[in-house]
């Protein structure tokens, strides 16, 4: 059984994978029929060949480092192995898996009182509306959630972390607008612990003109929330816009430097044509990928999968029976 075999065989039996296949639709559309081309039977692994197969993974916004460490990889793996253009294919996407690796998903409860995630990101990335998903995600688990709106720079984003807030029918500690973000956190922090909270999700600002006030700020966030809680907080995610392309990337290094930032989540993956930026941040901030958000719905926001994410990307709809 080849490689895309395998991943097919794991992938028809996930619950979700017609959300993992309509979030990749316009990723797979593009990436697919090219590929098809590079991969047709009469086609010579030429130099040419390498350099077309290299542009094809830049241009779905694989970095020039991923792919070429990819491509060398594929290349060394052939030189053992005489291979058709079919299986040829299979071994890059097998090279791709195992080049991304494993990573630890999801989160880890705190052993005795509420688990704080501080959620991080810029202004725009889907943030807000993120932490919103993920508050009904494990609701829907059976868990006691809260959240913090703790971007108090910005009026509109209380409101709608208020809003989403009531919509799900989870409580939202606020202050007002300019408050200074920390003392929010202590707020929530006891309000989690008075009321027996599992999860406390906080939202942040999303201000990247002056690093060193957002390190600051972050820095006072972990100290409150520290002191108020053993342990706090437990994670620190942060959330990137996927149509941003490898602007994402360099958003996810001032804020790796600003704060200890353990998983990403990737918003917007059905916007983008472009579903190779998984692998790039990967490979360049040494963390991996933990939900994607594949639409608008609550339920869109997925836990990564890798399998199905390889298969969505280079299979799609049609070769699912």
């Amino acid at each position: 059984m080849g490689f895309l075999d395998q991943l097919k065989d794991k992938f028809i039996k996930k619950p979700d994978k017609d959300i993992y296949l309509s979030g990749f639709e316009r990723s797979n559309r593009l990436l697919r029929s090219r590929m098809s081309n590079l991969f047709d039977e009469n086609r010579q692994r030429d130099e040419d060949w390498y350099e077309e197969l290299m542009m094809i993974m830049v241009e779905s916004d694989i970095s020039v480092t991923t792919a070429n460490n990819i491509i060398e990889k594929f290349k060394k793996d052939l030189r053992y192995n005489e291979m058709t253009m079919s299986d040829s294919k299979q071994l890059l996407i097998s090279v791709m898996s195992e080049h991304y690796g494993d990573f630890p998903l999801d989160l880890m409860l705190a052993l005795e009182g509420p688990t704080v995630v501080l959620i991080v990101g810029v202004n725009g990335s889907g943030k807000t509306t993120t932490i919103a998903k993920l508050a009904q995600k494990y609701k829907n688990e059976g868990l006691s959630v809260a959240v913090a709106a703790g971007d108090t720079f910005r009026a509109a984003a209380i409101e709608q972390l208020n809003t989403w807030a009531q919509r799900i029918g989870v409580p939202c500690i606020a202050g007002k607008p300019q408050q200074d973000p920390a003392s929010v956190m202590v707020d929530a922090c006891r309000y989690a612990k008075e009321n027996n909270i599992d999860v406390l999700l906080c939202d942040t600002a999303g201000r990247l003109q002056n690093k060193t006030n957002l390190m600051n700020e972050l820095a006072k966030m972990f100290r409150v929330i520290g002191r108020e809680i053993e342990g706090g907080p437990h994670a620190v995610w942060l959330v990137l816009d996927a149509t941003t392309g490898q602007n994402g990337l360099s958003q996810a290094k001032v804020f790796m430097e600003a704060t200890e930032v353990g998983g990403i989540i990737l918003t917007k993956m059905d916007g983008t044509a472009k579903g190779g930026i998984v692998l790039t941040i990967k490979e360049e901030t040494g963390i991996g990928v933990i939900f994607l958000g594949l639409g608008e719905k609550p339920d869109d926001l997925r836990p990564f999968d890798k399998d199905s994410y390889l298969y969505s990307l280079f299979e799609g709809k049609e070769h699912v029976r």
